[in-house]
């Protein structure tokens, strides 16, 4: 069975970034051929999806972080990444990575997640 994993989280000052990573395990499971999506997870508050990756290449993002995310796939490395720029507090959240919600398949079960916390 596929299991998730991301990394790449921690403590940053508001205008900071961070570089998420996210890749799966098993050997017939990669995050390079499927569309996947990067979600977070606020404090109370309910998941949502922050910034997809289309099986070709193309990519969408949430208003709240377009521009200042930029979601991108190492085929080579079979990883995903999350690069976060000029984060803000309100970025603060458990991010996850899976299949893309708005796609035609199934997601996987949910990894750890990693944490970033934005101060101000």
């Amino acid at each position: 069975q596929v299991q998730l994993v991301e990394s790449g989280g921690g403590l940053v000052q508001a205008g900071g970034s961070l570089r998420l990573s996210c890749a799966a395990s098993g050997s017939i499971f990669s995050v390079n051929a499927w569309p996947m999506g990067w979600y977070r997870q606020p404090p109370g508050k309910q998941r949502e999806l922050v910034a997809t990756i289309s099986s070709g290449g193309s990519t969408n993002y949430a208003d709240s972080v377009k521009g200042r995310f930029t979601i991108s796939r190492d085929n080579a490395k079979k990883t995903m990444y999350l690069q976060m720029n000029s984060l803000k507090p309100e970025d603060t959240a458990v991010y996850y990575c899976n299949i893309d919600l708005n796609s035609d398949y199934n997601m996987w079960p949910w990894g750890q997640g990693t944490q970033v916390t934005v101060s101000s």
